[in-house]
Formats: structure tokens, C-alpha cells, sequence
């Protein structure tokens, strides 16, 4: 299976990419393939198209399963398992968010709660940026989870409002709740 020019240029970007957001160049690779591609592919095709072993491209679909990232297809008259990504971007960015919010931003707001739970330690200042960490990062979560019920329509909409909306707030004065030191 060979890979046209513009696939394998945007295939070897988002491999470049993985580091930098935390995962391989590898499974960077197989994700843009399986984002680009028509049809719903195998793990030999993969290999082939990639030229990686078989078990690189196993161990790189399963991570990219758990990220729920890709999903397995049945092809009718093959035996073999096919993957694809979903076809909706909305859903594919939503997926991601969740995720990174499930591994990296909920651990540490567990973390924070708990170091808060342990009362006074003395040190007034530390105990003072721990709380205020703690409640920004509650405050983006709740947005977050506000903007995640949304119906993917009326996000959109929000979005391409962007500017105008942080104009209307200045215009009714509104005030974000913040604290000086």
C-alpha cells in the first residue's frame, strides 16, 4: 500500500507532532493514516503503509483504542480487524479534550484537594496558591463541562462569536471573580 504525497507528508507531521503532545511518533502515525484514509484499514495494511513491524502497529492501535480515538470495523467477507476514526472532527476534539482532561487535569485537582484536606501546615503563602490553583482550575472545568453539553451547532456558533462576547462583557462590566496578593 503506498501512501500519496499529501498523506504521507501530513502522516509524518502528526509523527513529528506525537512527542510534543505526548505520545509517540509511531502512534502519531497510524492516527493521521487511519485519519486520512477512505476506508477503514488493517494492521497489515498499516505495517505495509507505514513500514513498521506488525507489533508496533498492535501496541499503537490499542493505546489509540483506549484514547477511544479509533474504532474497529468489521469489513463484510474479511476475518481480519479494521480500524477507523470517526468521521465527525467535533467528536474527535471532544474525545481528545476528554481525555487529556481525565488523565492530566483531574489527577492533579485530586491532588490539590487532598493537600488542602490536610489543614494548616504552617506555611500560609504555599497553602494560599494550593487553594487558589485548586478553584481556577475547578472554574475551567466547570466551563469546560458547560461547553461539553453543548449540541456540537450551538458550539460552533459560540465560538465564531469569540471577540464580540469578551467585548460584551467589558460593556455590561463584568467582573472575573479573582484574588490579589
Amino acid at each position: 500500500m503506498k501512501i500519496p504525497p499529501l498523506q504521507q507528508e501530513f502522516v509524518l507531521h502528526f509523527g513529528e507532532m506525537g512527542s510534543r503532545w505526548g505520545i509517540n511518533r509511531t502512534v502519531g502515525q497510524i492516527y493521521a493514516l487511519l485519519f486520512l484514509s477512505a476506508d477503514a484499514l488493517n494492521a497489515d495494511q498499516i505495517t505495509e503503509a507505514l513500514g513498521i513491524s506488525r507489533s508496533n502497529a498492535s501496541m499503537g492501535l490499542k493505546e489509540l483504542q483506549a484514547w477511544r480515538l479509533v474504532r474497529l470495523k468489521h469489513v463484510p467477507g474479511d476475518r481480519k480487524d479494521h480500524f477507523t476514526t470517526p468521521d465527525d472532527l467535533w467528536e474527535i476534539v471532544r474525545i481528545l479534550i476528554e481525555e487529556r482532561k481525565k488523565r492530566e487535569i483531574d489527577p492533579t485537582l485530586t491532588k490539590l484537594r487532598a493537600l488542602e484536606m490536610q489543614g494548616p501546615a504552617g506555611d500560609d503563602y504555599s497553602e494560599a496558591r494550593i487553594s487558589e490553583l485548586r478553584e481556577m482550575i475547578e472554574m475551567m472545568t466547570g466551563f469546560y463541562e458547560d461547553m461539553a453539553r453543548l449540541e456540537t451547532e450551538k458550539l460552533v456558533r459560540l465560538m465564531t462569536y469569540g471577540s464580540r462576547i469578551a467585548g460584551l462583557i467589558d460593556k455590561v462590566g463584568g467582573v472575573f471573580p479573582s484574588k490579589n496578593r
